[in-house]
């Protein structure tokens, strides 16, 4: 992996989820959507100073959604914050750099 650069797609592990757990409600706050189904399927992730994660959730039927998901490093308490979101994705989406 290069330092700034993103990783290979991964499909999403039980960790994956549950930083989507932790940050469902940022995300329906940013997209003002209810969302009863919220299941992450894929992940890239860039090491900067902490670690971004760009996500593919699938948010009910054919939608999905990407999000860019930082966590700080450990001495910075590991925090999570949600930096943005793309609307209105497919399945068939690639995850880019946003």
């Amino acid at each position: 992996m290069i330092c700034g650069g993103l990783t290979d797609g991964t499909n999403a592990d039980e960790d994956i989820q549950k930083i989507c757990n932790e940050v469902k409600s940022q995300a329906e706050q940013k997209t003002r959507k209810k969302y009863d189904v919220f299941v992450a399927k894929v992940y890239k992730s860039q090491v900067v100073a902490g670690t971004n994660y760009f996500i593919k959730v699938h948010v009910g039927g054919d939608d999905h959604i990407h999000m860019r998901v930082f966590k700080s490093l450990p001495h910075a308490g590991s925090v999570l914050k949600l930096a943005d979101v793309q609307e209105d994705k497919t399945h068939a989406d690639a995850i880019e750099f946003f």
